[in-house]
């Protein structure tokens, strides 16, 4: 009989959640603590929330849809979705970290394959894997989608983590 141990597959982890010995970060070679280790769920989101509030900001005062309401509400919602898209193509292509990011201490690092293991880069992860990431990650749906490294797939089909600093 076959054990799901034995059958590779990209949503690889242990049973229950609970995590397997050739789990996350050991995996993918990140540490376990500290710079260069997986960064956490709820660093993540809130880095998210700050992201799309500034973009809320800058929308309204670029393109207020309407004059009436709270501020950060007048912008038209594709406006929001543009400024959001380009500070991540542009920021985390050319610096690794968006505001966000670099308010919560995270960054985003590209992943390669040295030796046939994983290897964490410390430069960023360059515009184009930062454009196909951030496309991605605008769909939402992939960037909900975990892998059992706890990466979203708009992270694993750009070859890039979010690491602590």
């Amino acid at each position: 009989m076959t054990r799901r141990g034995s059958m590779g597959s990209w949503l690889e982890g242990g049973p229950a959640g609970e995590p397997g010995p050739d789990d996350g970060a050991d995996r993918l070679g990140l540490p376990e603590a500290g710079p260069g280790s997986r960064g956490g769920l709820g660093r993540r989101l809130v880095a998210l929330g700050v992201d799309w509030l500034a973009c809320l900001a800058v929308a309204s005062v670029l393109a207020p849809a309407t004059a009436e309401g709270i501020f950060l509400l007048r912008a038209d919602p594709m406006v929001t979705l543009a400024v959001f898209a380009v500070e991540n193509v542009v920021l985390v292509g050319t610096l690794g970290t968006t505001l966000g990011h670099r308010l919560l201490g995270l960054r985003v690092a590209p992943l390669g394959v040295v030796d046939g293991s994983w290897a964490l880069g410390a430069r960023a992860p360059g515009l184009l894997r930062a454009a196909g990431r951030t496309v991605l990650l605008c769909l939402v749906i992939p960037a909900v989608v975990w892998d059992g490294d706890g990466r979203g797939l708009h992270d694993r089909a750009a070859g890039t983590a979010i690491v602590r600093r």
